[in-house]
């Protein structure tokens, strides 16, 4: 349990980019444990501040973190009779809002720290995205690194594909065409990515799904690949082009399962 001071937490939160419920008191009657006003954080594995204890805020938790794992966006409300629905000996009611804030951030691991790379990790610093940035060389990456940025200096960067947590994006921009190789062949070897994303020509697509067939890849595994990366819409080839055109297409990824896990759970309010 952390103190009262919610609000830098908040803040902390947001910068980290964890997703959280905001729980506010909105009304009390009769005897009950907190004011109206009062306010707790919760996330999936934390609760910041309090509503008073008990089996109220015991349920306050529960609600929130079934909200946080559904990835649910709207402000719900309900309303708890402390002796009826609760056991608790108040005898009073209270109405709780449970608010998601600092939207739970996608994990990126972006290999490759060249021009568009550098580029790109400006963009996506913004967007909510927890990224792990790869290459072998510690001088391409710039300093400072944006928030919510990892750098990992690795001799070995296809290793590193394990090391990444389920659901992740992945882009790969490297500068070896033959680094970009081995590290989609160990990113298809996972049945649990969101997204793949590599740089490149059509022929180089061409090529490398090819190569993967010879090696006993499906075309299944080898449509999980997306390549060229980026939305046609956004012609040209300087970095900051082709950068804009790949974060456009990774915002309409994840809008897309947003709406998809909302739709698959309907929220009451």
């Amino acid at each position: 349990m952390f103190g009262d001071d919610w609000i830098h937490e908040l803040a902390r939160l947001k910068e980290q980019g964890e997703a959280c419920v905001l729980v506010t008191v909105l009304e009390e009657k009769g005897s009950v444990p907190r004011d109206a006003g009062t306010k707790m954080v919760v996330t999936r594995d934390s609760v910041i501040a309090t509503i008073g204890g008990g089996h109220l805020e015991y349920q306050a938790t529960q609600i929130s973190r079934e909200m946080l794992l559904a990835g649910e966006h709207q402000l719900k409300i309900e309303r708890f009779n402390l002796s009826a629905r609760l056991g608790q000996c108040c005898g009073g009611v209270a109405s709780l809002s449970f608010e998601p804030l600092c939207r739970q951030a996608n994990h990126l691991a972006l290999f490759g720290a060249g021009h568009v790379a550098n580029a790109l990790i400006h963009i996506v610093s913004t967007l909510p995205f927890k990224v792990t940035w790869i290459d072998e060389r510690g001088s391409a990456f710039p300093d400072p690194l944006p928030s919510a940025t990892t750098k990992v200096i690795s001799d070995n960067p296809v290793a590193e594909v394990n090391q990444i947590p389920p659901r992740s994006y992945y882009l790969v921009m490297t500068h070896s065409h033959q680094l970009d190789f081995e590290l989609a062949r160990a990113i298809l070897k996972r049945n649990d990515i969101a997204y793949f994303g590599l740089i490149g020509s059509t022929t180089k697509c061409k090529q490398f799904s090819y190569r993967l067939l010879q090696r006993g890849y499906s075309q299944t595994d080898i449509e999980r690949m997306t390549c060229p990366i980026g939305i046609r819409a956004v012609k040209g080839k300087h970095p900051a082009e082709i950068a804009v055109s790949v974060a456009a297409q990774l915002i309409i990824h994840y809008q897309e399962q947003e709406h998809q896990q909302t739709n698959n759970h309907p929220q009451s309010v």
